[in-house]
């Protein structure tokens, strides 16, 4: 069974493999239909799922910042699917306030890795099964014995305290740096890939209902 994390990044997505001994693999892919290719589970930290309008949010995101204290700006505002096709940030944030509230602009950088994972699970309906949602900052909360860690991952001690906690669960870090890629990007990449393990063994929590599905079909929950 080969399990994997992936985290995005300026030159396409970091991904973290896990083989069936347990060795870990990190390396960039430009695509994430590529990276599905082989694997049992994939947890991708990107959102899957839209609403309709921005207001009330995903119940998942809702309840990951309850999760999260002193860390719930790392769970970033999903946008309503209307305004995921558009290309400007202003026109998403004048569409998304006409239907209830603003967007922003740090979720608009996103919205290109968002609509390739929507565009892949719609186009491909066996992978709904491989592909999950996850939050680095809720497995890393979980390894921490369900305490946020709250250092920034950006700062050399956030950094090292993540990197630990990485280690002391089995998913040492076997790079600091790959091109195209931030040393926290692959921290993050192999955190979610813990996640991936925790879903394929049964052993991992949900945010979310998981009976509902948004406009296209498609779940809407964080696993961690």
């Amino acid at each position: 069974m080969i399990v994997a994390g992936a985290d995005g990044c300026r030159t396409g997505w970091v991904i973290c493999r896990r083989d069936a001994s347990g060795a870990l693999d990190v390396s960039i892919e430009k695509t994430l239909a590529v990276a599905c290719e082989g694997l049992s589970i994939l947890a991708v930290d990107m959102p899957i799922g839209f609403v309709d309008v921005p207001r009330p949010p995903r119940a998942c995101e809702t309840e990951a910042r309850k999760r999260l204290p002193g860390k719930t700006s790392s769970v970033f505002p999903t946008p309503c699917r209307p305004v995921l096709a558009c290309t400007t940030y202003a026109e998403a944030n004048a569409l998304s306030r006409s239907l209830g509230i603003g967007l922003p602009k740090q979720t608009f950088h996103l919205f290109d890795k968002m609509r390739e994972v929507d565009d892949l699970l719609r186009t491909r309906p066996d992978l709904r099964t491989v592909l999950h949602e996850a939050h680095p900052e809720l497995a890393f909360a979980k390894m921490n014995g369900g305490r946020p860690v709250l250092s920034k991952k950006r700062k050399p001690e956030g950094y090292a305290e993540r990197r630990r906690l990485l280690e002391a669960h089995g998913f040492p870090c076997p790079v600091d740096r790959l091109p195209g890629a931030a040393r926290d990007d692959i921290l993050d990449a192999i955190a979610v890939c813990r996640t991936a393990l925790l879903i394929a063994e049964g052993k991992a929590e949900c945010l979310g209902a998981r009976d509902v599905r948004d406009a296209a079909g498609l779940p809407m929950t964080i696993w961690y």
